[in-house]
């Protein structure tokens, strides 16, 4: 693989770990800037929305320029965005600051997608954008779980300062080791937006939405499922995301190996699995153990998902893919939103803190339904038409004169 890639991972990184410190850090920010806890969420809510607005926005901006040229000012837009974040005098300003750094999100990894797969051999696209992934993985075993340590025992300040110098890093990386190549001839954003008018990336973009949305379905309330269900205490919630991480690691690989063999098949195995794994949980959850292992399987499940779906729109958006590409990395953060705000509806109407789980299960079933509906499209519209006419065929008359 490409050095450049390992430059497209470390931005990855410290994106992926600004994106999910802040839940960690919730109490000490809402205590420093005096305000409470549900309001310290418009953090978190603030950030998602960023990117969803934030991916197509960036992106036609971007459309004037090369590809290295944009991403090396999107990590810009980023190192900003935590330094004011870091810096901020009070909850508004640092509010401001979260967002700026969120527009930066979508389109650093829709366009980077793009780079990491033109980066390589046909047959190796998906295991590059992988790569690139393995970057927001690793920050939810390293990242996350250290800028929580650290933001509890030195201040949140500290941490998002160390953030906004890991986008430091990955500028200087991506300013040495990706390629300046030209922006591609005939780029308008006319031919971007007319990628939107083929069903199978706004399907694929379907899936994302809801297969992802199944994982942040129950993710989004693990704390309370596991201290008041399975009986965990406080402090063991940190290694229960961490080995959420590892399987967000081990699901990517896994997924960036295989979506280059087997890219539809994939998306069946790790979505049916996913939705099981979701429904099984509610049971699940009552046990130490298994809850443990069925965390680990939801983010191995769901990330396995990521590569194949990421590569699915950039190979139907083929003709111009890069906006394509940035919407669909707002459909994840899209299908966060939306599975946490279910799960808190079926919280909030007393149906327990597993119940979630449920939600989850029906998303990542009905992106799996999708995904064979996509199919069963592709395999309709890959048959060739045939022309019926009244005349007949000229060996038959020329057998019927014999």
């Amino acid at each position: 693989m490409p050095l450049a890639l390992l430059a497209l991972a470390i931005g990855a990184f410290g994106i992926g770990t600004t994106e999910f410190v802040i839940m960690g850090l919730l109490p000490e920010v809402a205590g420093d800037f005096g305000v409470s806890i549900p309001t310290a969420g418009y953090l978190v809510t603030g950030y998602a929305l960023g990117v969803v607005l934030g991916a197509p926005l960036m992106t036609v901006l971007g459309t004037k320029i090369s590809r290295r040229r944009m991403l090396m000012l999107l990590m810009g837009l980023f190192i900003a965005g935590n330094l004011l974040s870091a810096l901020a005098p009070a909850f508004e300003v640092m509010l401001i600051g979260r967002v700026v750094a969120s527009l930066a999100h979508g389109a650093f990894f829709g366009i980077g997608s793009v780079v990491a797969a033109d980066l390589v051999a046909p047959d190796k696209k998906a295991g590059a954008i992988a790569m690139m992934f393995t970057g927001l993985t690793v920050a939810n075993v390293v990242g996350v779980p250290l800028g929580t340590l650290v933001g509890q025992s030195v201040g949140w300040r500290v941490t998002f300062g160390i953030v906004a110098a890991l986008g430091v890093v990955g500028l200087a990386g991506i300013a040495r080791l990706v390629p300046d190549v030209p922006r591609p001839e005939g780029v308008r954003l006319r031919n971007e937006l007319a990628a939107f008018k083929n069903v199978q990336v706004l399907l694929a973009m379907a899936m994302t939405v809801l297969g992802f949305g199944g994982v942040f379905a129950a993710i989004t309330y693990i704390a309370p499922m596991m201290t008041h269900v399975s009986g965990f205490a406080d402090g063991s919630v940190t290694w229960l995301l961490v080995l959420f991480g590892l399987g967000m690691v081990g699901g990517n690989l896994v997924g960036g190996k295989y979506a280059d063999r087997a890219l539809m098949p994939l998306l069946y195995v790790s979505l049916g699995a996913l939705a099981v794994v979701l429904a099984l949980f509610t049971l699940t959850a009552h046990d130490k153990v298994l809850a443990a292992v069925s965390v680990f399987l939801i983010g191995a499940l769901g990330f396995a998902t990521v590569p194949p779906l990421q590569k699915r729109v950039l190979d139907q958006a083929h003709g111009a893919p890069t906006l394509a590409s940035a919407v669909n990395i707002g459909a994840f953060n899209l299908g966060n939103a939306l599975a946490a705000w279910l799960g808190g509806l079926v919280i909030a109407a007393g149906l327990g803190y597993t119940a979630p789980n449920w939600v989850g299960a029906a998303l990542a079933g009905s992106a799996l339904l999708l995904a064979f509906l996509s199919a069963a499209l592709e395999r309709r519209d890959s048959v060739p038409s045939v022309v019926v006419t009244g005349s007949v065929p000229a060996e038959h008359i020329a057998a019927g004169r014999r």
